[in-house]
């Protein structure tokens, strides 16, 4: 689904990804983690079109989409999340879910300003979807609330309805459970396994090792800009790469 080839990306001659490469299969959650500065925000970033790669190129579903702007990415099929909140705090939830449903809002401003009544039906489809995205999330009694309300664990839960509401080919989550305590997580941790048993394919960063040791088919580690391992989790737990990696920063910080 998705093929990174050495990938890098530099900021003043820093090198915050280099030559990055690994695929993420289609229909499997990929989890990528790493220490803090490691680049994993980066490379979503790179991968969704926030930011144009340095160097390298990112295939998505056999096309080259390195650099496209990120209405195009995500016009291709490709959806995220983010690491900061990006909700628009005046709108309500149901509508911000809709945001999420823009490239398929039609482009006419002329049938937008005659109200035709095809386009009041597409209007009332696409409501119809973001409330069974709500409602994949537990979030249907709230779809009219403000969304600047809303507690921390429901705004998360909105990001991910307006993440996979346009049934994307590939979705990006960038730290889904950050800041949420012990029930949020694992109620955001079954959700996100249910979008994988449904043949989601998902691209994960996180912190949370309890979770992607959990839930991930496959882990992909990420160091000072490089990737030092991948493989099952299994496979990534006994890594001494990545053990050496995980300690030493904690021996740095002790």
């Amino acid at each position: 689904m998705l093929q990174l080839e050495d990938l890098g990306k530099r900021f003043g001659g820093l090198p915050a990804l280099d030559k990055v490469s690994f695929e993420v299969p289609r229909g499997k959650l990929t989890a990528l983690i790493g220490p803090n500065g490691a680049g994993k925000s980066t490379l979503i970033n790179c991968v969704s079109g926030v930011l144009k790669p340095t160097e390298g190129t990112v295939t998505f579903a056999g096309a080259d989409i390195t650099g496209q702007p990120a209405h195009d990415i995500a016009h291709s099929g490709i959806a995220r999340t983010f690491q900061n909140l990006k909700l628009f705090p005046r709108l309500t939830v149901l509508d911000n879910v809709l945001t999420g449903l823009t490239c398929e809002g039609g482009r006419s401003m002329l049938m937008a300003m005659l109200r035709l009544p095809y386009l009041r039906h597409r209007e009332r489809q696409l409501k119809l979807r973001a409330m069974e995205a709500l409602d994949r999330f537990g979030m249907t009694d709230k779809a009219n609330w403000p969304a600047g309300v809303l507690s921390y664990g429901d705004k998360k839960r909105v990001e991910l309805a307006r993440a996979t509401v346009g049934n994307p080919q590939l979705i990006l989550l960038d730290e889904p459970v950050a800041g949420l305590n012990a029930e949020e997580t694992a109620a955001v941790g079954d959700q996100l396994n249910r979008l994988r048993i449904a043949g989601y394919t998902l691209l994960l960063v996180e912190h949370d090792m309890d979770l992607v040791m959990e839930i991930s088919d496959q882990i992909v580690v990420l160091d000072s800009g490089r990737c030092i391992a991948s493989g099952s989790p299994d496979e990534v737990r006994c890594n001494p790469l990545v053990l050496e990696a995980y300690l030493g920063r904690m021996d740095a910080t002790a």
